[in-house]
């Protein structure tokens, strides 16, 4: 009777073991075995044109524009600076004191006329041998250093003038008549009211594709009206930080434009006459790449694919696909590798 309750616990323990091997043979099937997504809609890549366009944001500048400086310190005795209006090319913008120096200069000039009465005088003597070579060469040396230092005052005197460059429009002034100004002082901003400059920037994969001479396209905000600009320059470097190309453009028509507004360049690089062109939704963005869904025989393929162009609504494949090629655009996240596909559209 002591061996009944022994018998009893090894007859549980056989049954526990056989209910487990049961329970695991039924877990080792394939967990896609028989699975069948059927809300699946697909696209069937085929080769279209695509217009080729990149929009990018830029700027307007002038075409030019300079922070005016005094050349000399002093005390400013004459300012003509029309705020926001325009001056012509060598019109007197600032005056500084200059008396001292216009003093330096009547004495220097006087001095000059006597040395060349002393150098006119020792010449005539020279012929009839009256003084020596070395006197009249002397009269001659003192006669041109005085010259070098009238020059040399007048350059000074020419410091004490500002002015303009260039015919532009002035910008809001900074002093005021009687200010003590310094080369270090900004006294205004020059402008070129000739035209207008537009600087934008394309990424490295396009830098290969602009070209001198080609029109872009651009707005600005509050103003849908579309405006164009030619190409004039790019930079000869790619930017390190943002992989950019630097472009430069010359505005055709700057009427109603501001310098230092913002716009939304659009470049048209071309067209593509073979393109596979898929939805952006097919594509599925990973870590180091990007795949899509393709049903081969009814059952899905996790393709690697390398994109191109993005438009609104579709984006380019560059490898990874061939024409003909059917994707899946939706329940996507519900397919497994190899799972059994059943579309209920197709485009």
């Amino acid at each position: 009777m002591k061996y009944i309750p022994l018998l009893s616990f090894i007859l549980l323990f056989a049954a526990c073991e056989k209910s487990e091997n049961k329970s695991g043979a039924g877990a080792a099937a394939p967990p896609n075995a028989g699975l069948s997504v059927s809300s699946v809609e697909g696209y069937i890549a085929k080769p279209s044109v695509l217009t080729e366009n990149v929009t990018t944001s830029g700027t307007l500048l002038p075409a030019e524009e300079t922070e005016l400086h005094p050349e000399a310190s002093g005390r400013v005795v004459a300012l003509h600076l029309p705020e926001g209006r325009s001056v012509r090319k060598g019109e007197l913008l600032l005056k500084i004191f200059d008396e001292d120096l216009t003093s330096q200069l009547n004495k220097l000039q006087t001095q000059i006329k006597q040395a060349e009465i002393t150098e006119q005088r020792l010449g005539d003597l020279l012929k009839v041998k009256g003084v020596s070579q070395q006197e009249y060469d002397l009269a001659i040396l003192q006669t041109q250093t005085l010259r070098s230092e009238l020059q040399l005052v007048r350059i000074n005197i020419n410091k004490t003038e500002l002015r303009a460059p260039y015919d532009g429009i002035v910008g809001l002034r900074n002093i005021s008549p009687g200010a003590y100004v310094t080369p270090a002082s900004v006294v205004t901003t020059l402008r070129s009211a000739a035209a207008l400059k537009l600087d934008f920037s394309i990424p490295e994969k396009y830098s290969q594709l602009i070209k001198t001479g080609q029109t872009v396209t651009f707005s600005i905000e509050g103003n849908a009206t579309p405006h164009t600009a030619v190409v004039q320059a790019t930079e000869q470097s790619i930017e390190a930080n943002s992989r950019n190309l630097r472009v430069r453009a010359l505005v055709r028509d700057s009427k109603g434009l501001l310098p230092g507004a913002f716009a939304e360049v659009t470049l048209a690089l071309g067209n593509k006459q073979e393109a596979l062109l898929i939805p952006n939704q097919a594509v599925i963005p990973q870590a180091r790449d990007k795949k899509v869904i393709v049903s081969k025989n009814g059952k899905a393929k996790f393709v690697t694919v390398k994109t191109g162009v993005r438009q609104s609504s579709m984006i380019e494949i560059t490898e990874g696909l061939q024409a003909g090629d059917t994707v899946c655009t939706t329940g996507i996240l519900f397919l497994r590798p190899d799972g059994v596909v059943t579309f209920s559209k197709v485009d």
